[in-house]
């Protein structure tokens, strides 16, 4: 099971992201534990990052929404960034 962890940047997308969205809240939750049980479950659709954000990972939580996060080790992972596709890239 990884044990995440909320960055402060990632604190403040989030809420602007699920603020006028409860939908998207739900989904998210939803993904956050599958993600917490597999980070590499087939729904997530996890892809490893590259240009100026290699090293990171992403994962879809709907059409136009991914999350940015980051391997701590092999049990640890940091949430950086929630957005539409062109904020988080």
């Amino acid at each position: 099971m990884i044990k995440l962890v909320w960055g402060s940047s990632f604190k403040r997308a989030y809420k602007k992201a699920v603020k006028s969205n409860p939908e998207l809240e739900k989904k998210f939750w939803k993904l956050i534990d599958f993600f917490e049980k597999n980070p590499f479950h087939p729904t997530l659709k996890t892809h490893k990052l590259s240009g100026k954000l290699k090293g990171q990972w992403a994962f879809v939580v709907e059409y136009d929404c991914r999350v940015v996060f980051e391997f701590m080790g092999k049990d640890k992972a940091v949430l950086v960034d929630i957005g539409t596709h062109d904020e988080v890239y």
